[in-house]
């Protein structure tokens, strides 16, 4: 059954973010267009609003989005290094720029597309279905010992070991094609108690598979920068993450351009000059109210982290 789409923490991201009435923002994420459909509401027929999707189903969303609210849209369909690359050698500034991590509703519920263990699907994963690389090219041909670096590093996994060499040993006679005989192999490597705590037996697995088909991380590392660098003097960067590394990332991106004093610590007085590029708007990342994890549990562990820019870099 799909589930009806809810923006994450939406109030939460209109309060700190203030988009003004014509003002220029840049959707990063656009999904399913529901943060999309807030900050064209406010920034109002004299606003810009550009979004960036690689997923080609977020277009007509966006472009739904848009259209009532009678904002000036523009959709660019890449990924959203790509995308803030192409807006800053357009040489455009932005007041708003915000970032929904990771998966969105329609994607999850899209089973064919392989994105969730609920679902008997193809192992597919891809964010862009243009791009080569699939889950079960993956499952299929990393050696054991990259698996499992995979399974520890990027889905923080008690057992990748044990699923690494599973998965080696089942492919060995069959290529795993689907979601759920890789959920299979996952149950035969783990003991039957972790079957039951921690939620879904697959859930590390999965998350780890999708983190490298999309390359999650390392698109999180090149766009802050560019982020950073697109937003004019006095706007707002507003991030949404869905796990540790993601937020850790965020975390600390934010907090060094909030630095002030670089000097060594054992200098009596400052002599750097140095001031901080950023106003944390977030002290501390801001999460869902057990109200909205009651109405929507896919916000469960999302985390908001926003930064106003004080000066040019």
């Amino acid at each position: 059954m799909t589930t009806p789409h809810v923006p994450v923490l939406a109030g939460e991201l209109i309060e700190f973010l203030d988009p003004a009435p014509g003002e220029v923002a840049v959707d990063c994420t656009v999904g399913a267009a529901g943060h999309a459909r807030l900050v064209a509401g406010r920034i109002g027929a004299g606003g810009t609003l550009i979004g960036i999707d690689r997923d080609p189903h977020a277009r007509e969303r966006f472009n739904d989005a848009a259209a009532e609210t009678a904002v000036e849209g523009r959709f660019i369909r890449t990924d959203f290094v790509a995308g803030l690359r192409q807006l800053l050698d357009e040489e455009i500034t932005a007041d708003l720029i915000y970032m929904d991590l990771g998966m969105s509703s329609m994607q999850i519920d899209t089973w064919e597309r392989g994105f969730s263990y609920s679902y008997d699907a193809p192992l597919d994963m891809r964010m862009d279905p243009s791009q080569a690389l699939t889950a079960a090219t993956i499952v299929n041909s990393w050696d054991e010992q990259r698996l499992a670096r995979l399974l520890r590093d990027y889905g923080e996994e008690r057992y990748a070991s044990q699923i690494a060499r599973a998965v080696v040993r089942a492919r060995a006679h069959v290529e795993l094609k689907t979601t759920q005989e890789l959920v299979d192999v996952i149950k035969s490597a783990i003991p039957v108690p972790a079957q039951f705590a921690g939620g879904h037996p697959g859930k590390r697995t999965f998350q780890a598979l999708r983190i490298a088909v999309n390359d999650e991380l390392g698109q999180i590392d090149q766009a802050l920068p560019l982020a950073w660098e697109l937003l004019a003097v006095g706007g707002r960067l507003a991030v949404i993450s869905f796990h540790s590394l993601e937020d850790r990332r965020v975390k600390q991106f934010l907090a060094e351009r909030a630095r002030g004093c670089i000097c060594p610590p054992d200098l009596p007085i400052c002599v750097c000059g140095h001031e901080p590029e950023a106003e944390l708007l977030t002290r501390k990342a801001i999460a869902p109210t057990p109200g909205e994890v009651a109405h929507n549990p896919r916000a469960k562990s999302a985390h908001l982290r926003v930064a106003r820019k004080l000066k040019a870099s």
